[in-house]
């Protein structure tokens, strides 16, 4: 096949066949995915056959620990990288948290950080409170007309004292698709590691995060089809040269090094759903996992440019990032001359799923002149999304602005 067999990807998702659900399109994806019925089914195993402490001598706790080895494997298939530079924890919020600790102690007073103000604050203010120790924090701006982030503008900030540069692969209000490879070359050339929140992208196409270059790479599962776990690569190189934030008997353990409490064993399990999802996918198209990505991203762009081209020309509309679907993930901001939130409220009432506010994307709208407290209409979707749900969305659009 060289399209993506919606039908059969819907089919999938327990959701789209649920009646309370029925005649209501999902445009709010940015803020979680629906959980697709392999990680529903594999959570549901955990709590009825394995719930017990895993990696134990009985049937149930050998099989529970084993299928959370499963998930850390499968995961590290689908990006690319080793079983043991992928972890888990609470939530990507949380794991940014625990990296900027093994940070804050690793850097010297004087050495630079870069951040931007295009990120959602969970990849911004942990990274920004390094000043507290002395750590120099530069910001590399977005440009305030479009929120592009121009490479161009990120050489100037590095030097010999910048030790890591933290940005995101796309925002969740611009939408605009950064150049990771770029960029990662970039840091690299000035001895700078980095740090990319995938948060926004990943559930548009598993990333070969090897093939991007970043030593860290950052995202949530409840937004790529599974439960709430923030999934975290460090690669090696990396990982065992900063401070160990576990246990002191798993510092040894690359896996375990960023993770303070112990792991959620039904959610990490859980999470090798996520891997079946694609590789299901992939077994019907007739393709390798690995171009699942290319598929999802083919769809979404088919999708999102009618999208773009009935909301880019309106009054008193600003549509934030790019305009073409091809540069873009299908997170689209739009800034209103009102308040966003009633006018999601607006949607509801119209059998359309979608929010307003800010996001905890303050910085870059107000980088961008938008009021947080007015905020944003966000409306996300992903590859599961239909043709008619766009059809649907536009046509309320219409009435509502």
């Amino acid at each position: 096949m060289t399209s993506l067999d919606t039908d059969f990807v819907r089919a999938q998702f327990p959701a789209f066949s649920e009646p309370s659900l029925q005649g209501k399109a999902f445009f709010e994806n940015a803020g979680g995915s629906y959980t697709c019925g392999p990680v529903i089914d594999r959570l549901t195993r955990f709590y009825t056959q394995r719930k017990m402490q895993p990696y134990g001598p009985s049937e149930p706790s050998r099989l529970g620990g084993a299928e959370m080895d499963e998930a850390c494997a499968g995961l590290a298939r689908l990006l690319g990288v080793e079983v043991d530079e992928v972890s888990f924890g609470p939530s990507t919020t949380q794991n940014t948290y625990v990296l900027a600790q093994a940070f804050r102690t690793f850097l010297k007073p004087g050495e630079a950080i870069v951040v931007t103000n295009q990120d959602h604050e969970a990849n911004s203010g942990p990274w920004r409170r390094l000043a507290e120790e002395g750590i120099e924090v530069r910001e590399w701006q977005i440009d305030p007309d479009t929120g592009h982030l121009d490479p161009a503008k990120l050489e100037p900030l590095l030097d010999e004292n910048v030790r890591l540069v933290c940005f995101p692969h796309c925002s969740n209000v611009v939408g605009e698709i950064n150049p990771v490879v770029e960029v990662t070359a970039l840091a690299h050339a000035a001895g700078a590691f980095v740090c990319v929140d995938g948060v926004s992208y990943a559930p548009h196409g598993f990333p070969d995060v090897a093939a991007l270059g970043a030593d860290i790479y950052l995202f949530s599962a409840y937004k790529t089809y599974g439960p709430h776990q923030g999934i975290l690569v460090i690669r090696r190189a990396l990982g065992e040269v900063l401070p160990n934030q576990g246990h002191h008997f798993n510092g040894a353990t690359l896996y375990k090094r960023f993770t303070p409490a112990g792991p959620d064993h039904a959610q990490v399990a859980a999470c090798a759903g996520m891997v079946d999802y694609v590789e299901l996918l992939a077994a019907h198209h007739g393709v390798g996992a690995g171009a699942m990505h290319g598929l999802m991203r083919d769809q979404e762009v088919r999708l999102l440019q009618p999208l773009l081209d009935a909301v880019k020309g309106r009054n008193a509309v600003r549509l934030l990032g790019p305009d073409r679907a091809e540069r873009r993930a299908p997170t689209v901001a739009l800034a209103l001359n009102r308040p966003a939130r009633p006018v999601a409220e607006a949607l509801a009432a119209r059998g359309i799923m979608a929010d307003g506010g800010d996001f905890y994307a303050q910085r870059p709208l107000q980088a961008m002149g938008v009021d947080p407290d007015q905020g944003v209409l966000r409306l996300s979707f992903v590859h599961y999304t239909s043709e008619d749900e766009v059809a649907r969305l536009i046509a309320a659009l219409d009435e509502v602005l």
